[in-house]
């Protein structure tokens, strides 16, 4: 995703107009494309997954119709939202790819029913509480790109791309109508102004955002911090939440307990205690019913760490049967290691950072691994293989428990508030205006697409509209 772009700011100042009764938002996509391209590409396709198009663009159009029409479905307004959308070549390379980008048009102070004076909306949102368009005439609310080559060119993150259903029934392929949702939220205002790399505000005007972001230290706000606080405060990886009312009376039901890593035993020493981890995406998730076992490191590299990339040894195998592996990252996919790691009979994996920095989910899928696997930081791993140095061939006496910690919540902070994205060092465009990618089950406003994301918005499975109604909607 890269960070939504400011086409205008502008202030209004109008008449107050009489409020009319709210009903579902009514939201249109603008076809910015020229002919024979993006929306107009005339390439044919068969019907998939409830998509009824037989061109190319007109699959993109119907998908892209679907998902404003879910948010439609959600928000309430009397003013009509315009989205300029476009597909057109992005950043790519045959490994990573920029989908799609979106953001406000415009963004409004001090229009007429402004909750907040000397605060920045996003159009749409101005429009909403406005009960007028206060948008420039002919202007879209939202202005939105996605990238046309995804999965067409061997340059290209080559592969099947976007999947163009209506069904939610992607698999291998990238769901378009998800990275619609997140794109258009936003749009709508999932986003803050201020800029979170120098803490500089818009003519010194806060985003309504920033009234709602808080130091889960110190308990201050962003609109209250100086620019050098909010510069910190962005790399702060979990010191940022989110304070708004409607999502933090909606976290409880959302998401699940925090997952941990507990070490114990006669030989843990220094190492015993809980770790934060990182789930992984394959696998069977952390319940309440830990999984307990010795924990027993692969050996496969001159300096003592084990990749397990290949099938492992005999005597890495004989180590870790009816054991919790411990290995390093790289090389290889984190699926790759769980595979060989279980097909020697471990019955966990713990996976150990190579580079500094807070322990984040692994991805990857493939049905056949049936054990649980959790990362965890570079400073961990060296203080677990630590541990282990006096262990014999099959036994460590240092136990590690895979398993939940049921007084804390994945993702958020002491007082139960979802923590925010802001990784060390900074990434812009993802950094503030994200949620975390700890939050489990994974949300649709993380920073990245997950392949277990739904068609949903709203509680009990998503955070995004609550946080949309914190701001106004």
């Amino acid at each position: 995703m890269t960070k939504p772009q400011l086409a205008r700011i502008a202030a209004l100042v109008l008449s107050c107009a009489a409020f009319a009764c709210a009903s579902a938002a009514t939201i249109t996509i603008v076809n910015q494309n020229a002919p024979g391209i993006g929306f107009n590409d005339p390439t044919p396709v068969a019907p998939v997954g409830g998509n009824p198009g037989t061109t190319l663009g007109e699959q993109r159009l119907i998908a892209f119709q679907h998902a404003a029409d879910i948010w439609g479905a959600t928000l309430t307004s009397n003013v009509p939202v315009r989205v300029g959308a476009s597909f057109v070549p992005l950043s790519c390379t045959e490994n990573s790819a920029v989908l799609g980008s979106a953001g406000a048009n415009e963004i409004w102070s001090d229009f007429p029913n402004a909750p907040r004076l000397g605060t920045w909306y996003p159009s749409a949102l101005a429009s909403k509480l406005a009960t007028v368009d206060v948008s420039s005439p002919g202007e879209p609310h939202i202005i939105s790109r996605f990238n046309s080559r995804l999965g067409l060119f061997p340059d290209c993150l080559p592969g099947p791309g976007f999947y163009l259903g209506l069904d939610n029934n992607a698999g291998p392929a990238i769901d378009l109508v998800t990275v619609l949702l997140h794109e258009m939220a936003h749009g709508l205002g999932f986003q803050t102004f201020t800029d979170d790399e120098t803490g500089a505000e818009i003519q010194d005007i806060p985003s309504i955002w920033d009234h709602y972001l808080v130091d889960n230290r110190t308990e201050q706000l962003w609109v209250n911090m100086t620019p050098e606080q909010r510069v910190a405060s962005a790399i702060s990886v979990d010191r940022l939440s989110w304070n708004g009312p409607n999502v933090s009376a909606a976290v409880p039901a959302v998401l699940d307990p925090r997952s941990r890593l507990t070490v114990f035993g006669k030989a843990a020493g220094k190492a015993a205690g809980n770790y934060a981890v990182g789930d992984a995406s394959f696998g069977p998730p952390l319940g309440r019913k830990p999984v307990k076992g010795h924990l027993m490191p692969v050996i496969d590299q001159p300096d003592g760490t084990g990749l397990a990339c290949a099938p492992l040894s005999r005597r890495n195998s004989w180590a870790v049967r009816g054991n919790i592996a411990l290995v390093s990252r790289g090389s290889c996919g984190f699926v790759d290691k769980a595979r060989n790691v279980q097909a020697a009979g471990a019955i966990g994996m713990v996976v150990a950072d190579n580079a500094p920095g807070a322990p984040t989910g692994m991805s990857g899928d493939d049905p056949s691994i049936k054990i649980p696997s959790v990362r965890v930081t570079q400073e961990a791993g060296i203080k677990l293989r630590e541990a282990l140095q006096g262990r014999s061939r099959n036994r460590s006496n240092v136990i590690a428990s895979l398993g939940v910690d049921p007084h804390r919540l994945a993702g958020t902070d002491a007082r139960r508030r979802i923590l925010m994205y802001t990784p060390d060092p900074n990434q812009p465009g993802s950094s503030v205006s994200h949620y975390t990618t700890e939050a489990k089950p994974n949300q649709l406003m993380e920073p990245s697409i997950n392949s277990d994301l739904s068609h949903t918005v709203t509680p009990p499975r998503d955070l995004t509209y609550p946080l949309l109604r914190d701001i106004g909607w």
